[in-house]
């Protein structure tokens, strides 16, 4: 009955979510506050129902239910129990239920908060965001489900989940990375709220930008969670290959980061509202973009989780109406924005508009790479592979020119600036920046290498124009620990996502120019040196895991003739599924990472070995957390939720007072 509980919750969380997409806003427009009111209460059953299916899921896993069609295709009885609860996710239809848990449990936040927004909007916002579960839950339960059963013959055992999916790594990774592309629907439905109650002044902006700053966090997060994994579990050593997949989770976050930045200009200065609710479109179309990119079997990656094409027909169709409705609003209400607030060409707008321009040329190239060859193929013009030349040659230029706009951008002030004033503030700043790019270049390995140069010449140029920046804001304060204690949560998120940004160059560039890799047959006593590092091949052994096999290598690292590590990698193979794995042998460093990698056996006990040497390479996942801690630091700030309770404590205030004038004009006139 487990299977059948799990459907009928996913039923009911679809009725509910009907219910909310439409009584709320119905509520809006009539003005019934219970209806409106309604919404909170349909949003925390729609949260309730769903997660209760998906624990009946979770469960099916753990008590190994083969009758489950899901369960039989992604589990085994050998699988460990953490490995199980994993599995939940690790297919198409668990990882989708995974998605609409997040959705509601989002709707289910933003019905607890709420209560600091005027009624019209709260139940506009509730209404949208169920819309959009109504169609991922339509969609499960039309072409997806997770509890169809296998009677009456089911197997007697499971066909085990993907080899590469059994890692720790998977634990967190989707959840993280869900929490950050479904968030950006808040973001959204903030947006489409706005359009449809004309409220499209600066204080929609102020209300999404909490919700857009934690999605984007999570979402930073679960990229860099993504690619650590595949750092570590698929053996080639790499980082970041851009995958089509790996692209369509770095579209939104780019959007997002534009979206951030734009929603700062809109609530500080009434700028750019258009453009603003036009990015809050953008950004959740993408996701939503990425989520057809996984599941319609258009492309083939470790990451894709579905080859259905009716699925993709489905995801595509529902793609296509959400992006058609809303921009079509759009166009009906954008007339009515108007904006006769001016301000200078060298001011803080200005920088923050490059930045936009910047973050959407890049995203637009990276979507171009990523479907130009899909688009070839499906018209019969042949096969076209666009790789990693080409998203390296247009993306890390504009890359570093946003790094250099954003220097600029910190220190310029608000509506004015001056050119004497800018250069007054930064010419030092730049001049050693460029120095110090120049001297590590020479310095640091064999041959000068420009862009690696330039990469750590912006890493100066951030980190000196935050210190300058905090200098010009404390300087004169009453001692240093007093300016720093005047300053707030939102600037010091701020600050500490930039420079997140900055050691992210570094790992980037030290990782990315300076790595050194051998690939070489050893036999054991064999000893290859790399760089400083001599590895000596001890042999290999066999071990017994879980639901595996594994040739267990050892090499024993030495530097100036002093051990420094022991490496294990392993060749894996999977009992049920017969696939080799490769399991790294990784030594981490803060300046380093040693890095082996087993390959095949070559007869007479010699074996294929992969050696690098990665520099910082552990900066670029340093770097996010920096940039996550720093958004989640930011959102902390009081001032939100000071403002939130103001500005609705104002339009209670402005409504009583509309009320007593109607009273006191019936009064007068019956007089």
């Amino acid at each position: 009955m487990n299977p059948e509980l799990g459907l009928f919750a996913l039923i009911l969380a679809t009725c509910l979510a009907l219910l909310q997409s439409v009584v709320p806003l119905v509520g809006s427009y009539t003005g019934r506050l219970r209806w409106m009111n309604a919404g909170r209460s349909l949003a925390t059953g729609q949260f309730i129902f769903t997660l209760l299916s998906f624990s009946c899921l979770v469960y099916a896993f753990l008590a190994d239910d083969f009758t489950v069609k899901y369960v039989a295709s992604n589990s085994n009885s050998l699988l460990p129990a953490i490995y199980k609860v994993t599995a939940t996710w690790g297919g198409h239809e668990g990882s989708l239920l995974l998605w609409i848990l997040t959705l509601t449990g989002w709707g289910q936040v933003v019905a607890m908060r709420s209560g600091k927004l005027p009624p019209e909007l709260s139940a506009r916002v509730l209404s949208v965001l169920g819309m959009v579960s109504v169609g991922f839950l339509l969609f499960i339960l039309l072409t997806s489900n997770p509890f169809e059963r296998l009677l009456p013959f089911p197997p007697q055992d499971g066909a085990d989940l993907n080899p590469l999916l059994q890692d720790l790594g998977m634990i967190v990774h989707p959840p993280m990375l869900y929490m950050g592309y479904v968030g950006f629907a808040v973001a959204f439905a903030f947006a489409i709220a706005a359009l449809m109650g004309g409220q499209l002044d600066s204080a929609w902006a102020r209300w999404a930008r909490p919700w857009t700053t934690v999605a984007w966090a999570f979402l930073t997060a679960g990229i860099a969670l993504g690619s650590w994994w595949a750092y570590y579990e698929l053996g080639w050593g790499g980082w970041w290959f851009w995958d089509p997949v790996e692209n369509a989770s770095l579209m939104p976050w780019l959007a997002g980061t534009a979206l951030m930045h734009s929603l700062a200009v809109t609530e500080k200065r009434g700028l750019f509202k258009s453009w603003t609710l036009l990015l809050a479109i953008a950004t959740f179309s993408l996701s939503l973009f990425g989520t057809f990119l996984v599941r319609s079997g258009v492309l083939t990656s470790v990451h894709a989780f579905a080859s259905d094409p009716m699925r993709g027909l489905f995801v595509l169709g529902y793609l296509m109406l959400v992006v058609g409705a809303s921009l079509t609003l759009f166009a009906f209400k954008a007339p009515e924005i108007r904006s006769k607030i001016t301000f200078n060409l060298l001011s803080r707008e200005t920088l923050l508009l490059v930045n936009n321009v910047l973050l959407i040329t890049s995203c637009a190239t990276v979507l171009l790479g990523t479907m130009f060859p899909l688009l070839v193929d499906a018209l019969d013009l042949g096969m076209v592979s666009v790789g990693p030349p080409y998203f390296n040659m247009l993306f890390v230029p504009m890359a570093l020119m946003l790094a250099f706009a954003l220097g600029i951008g910190i220190m310029l002030n608000w509506k004015k600036g001056t050119v004497s004033w800018l250069v007054q503030q930064l010419r030092w700043v730049f001049v050693v920046s460029a120095l110090g790019g120049l001297a590590f270049g020479f310095m640091y390995g064999d041959s000068f290498v420009i862009s690696e140069a330039l990469g750590i010449g912006m890493v100066f140029w951030i980190v000196l124009v935050i210190l300058k920046d905090i200098y010009n804001k404390t300087r004169n304060a009453n001692g240093l620990f007093a300016g720093l204690k005047k300053l707030k949560p939102s600037y010091y998120g701020m600050q500490l996502a930039h420079f997140g940004l900055a050691v992210t160059f570094v790992g980037a560039a030290m990782s990315g120019g300076y790595s050194e890799q051998k690939d070489l047959r050893m036999n054991p006593g064999d000893i290859a040196e790399l760089g400083e590092y001599a590895f000596r091949f001890d042999g290999v052994e066999q071990e017994h895991g879980p639901n595996y096999m594994a040739n267990a290598g050892t090499l024993t690292v030495f530097k100036n003739q002093e051990k420094v590590a022991t490496l294990h990698p392993e060749k894996r193979v999977y009992a049920v599924q017969g696939m080799p794995m490769t399991e790294a042998g990784i030594d981490a460093g803060l300046t380093r990472d040693l890095y082996v990698a087993l390959g095949e056996p070559l007869g007479d006990d010699a074996w294929a070995v992969r050696l690098h040497i990665k520099p910082f390479v552990r900066f670029l996942w340093l770097g996010a957390i920096f940039m996550a801690l720093g958004g989640l630091l930011a959102v902390s700030d009081k001032r939100y939720r000071v403002r939130l309770k103001k500005k609705a404590a104002n339009k209670a205030a402005v409504a009583k007072g509309k009320a007593r004038k109607g009273k006191t004009a019936v009064a007068g006139g019956r007089a």
